[in-house]
């Protein structure tokens, strides 16, 4: 049942990065002007956006090895776009808030599955 255990990672991808997202911001970096609404859809989006491929796209057309290695550098690559380009993060912050929601990510599944 791949698909099921699709969607319980898409759901703890969520909670994880999320919330590792709203610390970084709101206690790291101490951006008050990005609204709460708003952190928690682009949080939404950056997972939603990129999960799919990491468990459907990648698989389907390479090895374990380049699946893990490429899925993952371009997970964090288009995440990073994203914070950029909608929370206006400069690209250092957006290159740590991408590296370590995604190493919250994986270091919770890697505990759960």
């Amino acid at each position: 049942m791949y698909e099921i255990s699709f969607i319980i990672a898409l759901i703890l991808t969520l909670v994880v990065e999320i919330t590792v997202l709203f610390i970084i911001i709101k206690k790291i970096f101490k951006i008050r002007k990005i609204q709460n609404s708003k952190l928690l859809f682009i949080g939404f989006i950056a997972s939603f956006a990129t999960l799919p491929y990491l468990w459907f796209v990648f698989p389907a057309f390479l090895d374990r090895l380049q699946f893990i290695i490429l899925g993952e550098v371009f997970v964090f690559l288009i995440e990073l776009l994203i914070y950029n380009q909608f929370l206006k993060l400069n690209i250092k912050q957006s290159a740590i808030v991408s590296f370590l929601c995604n190493m919250a990510s994986i270091i919770v599944g890697l505990l759960i599955f």
